[in-house]
């Protein structure tokens, strides 16, 4: 069984897969979608989901950095009932710093402008899926 990785943005969702093995995780895909507009991201999603044949997703959950949670954990734990409501296993994974870390892998492989068409939401949700990963 493999798991997919995500990380959800206002307009995008990074999504990385894990090997068959389950010890690797590598990037798939960016998903943009209009602002907010979770059940495009949705839709677009589940045909990666059906695709791949994935029973169970990792969706990373924002908190702050004192563990408490906040209006970003809303939208993410709101995205998790959709995934559910589709049937759909979902684990959630504590995403602080992700985003700072990806940035800092693309500057360090020579990426000069970091934005999102340098798929920064893609390399967090590889590191999202990988600490999951490390975690089995």
């Amino acid at each position: 069984m493999r798991y997919l990785g995500l990380d959800l943005g206002t307009t995008t969702l990074g999504v990385s897969i894990s090997d068959k093995t389950n010890t690797l995780a590598s990037p798939l895909k960016l998903i943009k979608f209009a602002k907010e507009d979770y059940n495009a991201a949705l839709g677009q999603l589940e045909k990666i989901i059906k695709e791949y044949n994935i029973k169970e997703v990792v969706l990373g959950l924002p908190k702050n950095m004192d563990n408490s949670l906040g209006f970003a954990s809303d939208r993410t734990l709101n995205f998790q009932k959709l995934l559910e409501d589709k049937g759909i296993i979902v684990h959630l994974e504590d995403e602080r710093l992700t985003t700072v870390e990806a940035i800092n892998i693309l500057k360090n492989s020579g990426v000069k402008k970091i934005n999102k068409s340098n798929k920064t939401d893609i390399v967090s949700a590889v590191l999202i899926l990988e600490s999951f990963l490390r975690s089995l």
